[in-house]
């Protein structure tokens, strides 16, 4: 592996002397315990997670990773490749739908471009990782060497680094890349063993033909595909640039002590494919949203997660997790402001 791979650095496990405290606490405020339900497991997690007795989520870190993918040429897209490179400057101009959420959040936000056929304007603000125009088509041969792995992952976890020295207690993994939905969906047959239908979706809006195309490209590849269970192999041989980036950041960002807050089905199976290279991962992620993308229920079961919000979201960009940034936001403020019985006089329930 390419320098110091964060995908080998140790990752603590959360401090359970935290958790044990902080689930005291919960007994303990003016409320019937359990009544805050998920908020009050959410601000457990977290001071565990942070081995911190008032556990926070500020400051949140947002990451877009930007791809194209050589499977467009298969017609798995409504859209043309193009909007990949296009979209990476709307972000950075502030008019993308992670834009509008990260300002809303005063969270910072960064672009980076790991590789577009179509170049995105001239614009301040994209951080460059190119690794090639895009990955090859998946559909008749790897999407990308091992080499290219290796920079995708390595890429992913600088971005963690530097979402850690900007002090950040949150990160937030989104992407972008026309066709990725066709490429996590292969992912997520190879590592999950399912066929391509029971986890392949419209995507960017196809329809039922369009579907049927999709899964008759990904059965292509997975039938070219030789070791299926084996995360690295499954995101060389059918994965994308930003989806391999993605999962090297959710390792880098737990390896330095940041909590993930996941987004939807294509940032789920970067998700998976990271717990499968790093099984103690796993505390590390929280869920922000089940996606409307059909494919996203099977990847929650199989991470045994339970997301925030279901709201019928399928954009992606990292846009779901950002949403529930607030809840996580409201958990923190409940567990460290509320009163105790005691603090209020208050007498407590038998």
């Amino acid at each position: 592996m390419t320098d110091t791979a964060a995908w080998q650095a140790p990752i603590a496990a959360p401090s359970e002397a935290h958790r044990d405290r902080a689930l005291t606490r919960q007994t303990r405020l003016t409320k019937p315990p359990g009544s805050l339900g998920r908020l009050e497991t959410a601000a457990v997690e977290l001071a565990a997670l942070q081995g911190d007795d008032r556990p926070g989520v500020d400051p949140v870190a947002i990451t877009v990773f930007a791809a194209d993918h050589g499977v467009c040429a298969e017609g798995v897209s409504a859209f043309p490749q193009a909007v990949t490179g296009q979209m990476i400057a709307n972000f950075v101009a502030g008019g993308a739908a992670i834009s509008v959420l990260a300002r809303q959040l005063d969270a910072h936000l960064e672009v980076v471009n790991l590789g577009t056929v179509t170049p995105p304007p001239a614009c301040e603000g994209v951080v460059d990782e190119t690794i090639a125009p895009g990955t090859d088509n998946l559909a008749v041969r790897p999407a990308m060497s091992m080499e290219q792995l290796e920079a995708a992952l390595a890429a992913g976890d600088r971005a963690a680094a530097r979402a850690a020295d900007r002090g950040a207690r949150l990160f937030i993994g989104g992407e972008m890349g026309i066709g990725n939905t066709t490429s996590a969906s292969a992912v997520a047959c190879a590592l999950l063993g399912k066929p391509a239908r029971s986890l392949t979706g419209p995507g960017t809006g196809l329809d039922r033909y369009g579907v049927g195309r999709k899964v008759a490209v990904i059965e292509r590849a997975l039938r070219r595909h030789a070791d299926p269970r084996d995360p690295l192999q499954a995101l060389a041989s059918v994965g994308g640039f930003e989806i391999a980036a993605l999962a090297g950041a959710f390792i880098g960002a737990a390896a330095r002590g940041q909590v993930v807050l996941v987004d939807g089905f294509i940032v789920t199976v970067a998700a998976l494919a990271a717990v499968r290279l790093r099984p103690e991962l796993r505390p590390w992620l929280l869920f922000g949203h089940r996606s409307r993308e059909p494919g996203h229920a099977r990847l929650l079961q199989a991470l045994e997660a339970e997301p925030l919000l279901d709201l019928d979201l399928r954009l992606g960009e990292g846009s779901g997790a950002a949403a529930a940034v607030p809840l996580l936001r409201q958990a923190c403020a409940l567990h460290n402001e509320m009163a105790t019985f005691d603090d209020a006089g208050v007498e407590a329930g038998s």
